[in-house]
């Protein structure tokens, strides 16, 4: 029984390798790898938490668990943008913590290969690239 549960967690990582969930933000598009990816939902109402930086719009109660959601827009120093019904918010699980990331749109699940990946910037304690 064991060795069937370590087959199905293989073949789950295998399935999901190289597969992204692409989010659009205005005119460029981003991806996520689909592991992280909990699920999908609509914009929700968002309670506010004061002192957090500009980027983290607050927390959701998503079926009783309290979520901190960051507009991503914001996040990558994008100019504001005003939400419409194709705003949603992406819920991910990365080490054990949960967070919503508000995106314009999500655009489609896609295979991507690991040489067609740019690697994110480095960013130091300031929020600027590195050179």
């Amino acid at each position: 029984m064991e060795q069937m549960l370590e087959d199905v967690e293989l073949f789950e990582e295998d399935t999901q390798k190289d597969r992204y969930l692409t989010f659009v933000l205005g005119e460029e598009e981003y991806g996520i790898a689909i592991g992280y990816v909990t699920e999908i939902i609509g914009l929700q109402s968002i309670t506010e938490i004061p002192e957090l930086p500009h980027y983290v719009k607050g927390i959701i109660n998503l079926r009783g668990k309290i979520i901190p959601v960051m507009d991503v827009r914001l996040r990558f120093n994008k100019e504001a943008k005003e939400y419409n019904d194709r705003t949603c918010t992406i819920v991910i699980e990365v080490r054990d913590i949960t967070v919503g990331l508000i995106v314009d749109a999500v655009a489609e699940v896609a295979s991507i290969t690991s040489e067609n990946i740019v690697p994110p910037p480095q960013i130091d304690g300031n929020n600027t690239q590195q050179k």
